[in-house]
Formats: structure tokens, C-alpha cells, sequence
């Protein structure tokens, strides 16, 4: 493309067409109550069986840190304040409904 043709697309009203991710994303119908990420789900199992940080970054290989990032994530989506709410949180989706039956 010469400049003059860059010029002229960069001013055009014309959206981009987005481009291709080498993951796929997570659809928002495919987030279980609370909109957790896979990752975080997995984390948040971890919580409830209750681990450490430093356990679950084992367990996950990943650090501490990324540990501690994901759990901060998962409790602030779920409008929780600690640890222990997270397991009764996760317990509680493990439970069929009345409604399912």
C-alpha cells in the first residue's frame, strides 16, 4: 500500500475487522455463575479444597503472585471479602438447585 492509499484508509469511516487471536476466548455464554474464567474456577476449586497460595502455585505451576492476582480477581467478581466465603461459594455451585430437580 503507498501513502497516499495508508492516508486515505486511516481517515476512511470503515471499521477494521478485528483481528484473529491465536487463543479463543471464552464466550459469555460458556461463564458459569459469576462469570469466572477457566483459570479462575480452577483457582477457586483450589481455595475451597483449602490450599495456600503457595500450594495451589505448585500444584498450577505459576507463581505466588499470579496466585494471589487470580484470587483477588475471583473474590471481587463475587462480591466476597474472604477465603472461606470463596469454598462455601464453590461448595454451593456444586449443589443441584431445587429448580434442577
Amino acid at each position: 500500500m503507498d501513502v497516499e492509499a495508508a492516508v486515505e484508509y486511516a481517515l476512511s469511516e470503515e471499521e477494521p475487522a478485528p483481528a484473529e487471536t491465536s487463543a479463543p476466548e471464552e464466550q459469555p455464554g460458556d461463564e458459569p455463575p459469576g462469570g469466572l474464567t477457566s483459570r479462575q474456577r480452577e483457582v477457586a476449586a483450589l481455595v475451597a479444597q483449602g490450599l495456600t497460595n503457595r500450594q495451589i502455585a505448585a500444584e498450577l505451576s505459576i507463581s505466588e503472585h499470579t496466585v494471589a492476582t487470580h484470587v483477588g480477581k475471583i473474590m471481587r467478581k463475587l462480591g466476597l471479602s474472604s477465603r472461606s466465603q470463596l469454598a462455601a461459594w464453590i461448595t454451593e455451585q456444586g449443589r443441584p438447585s431445587p429448580d434442577s430437580r
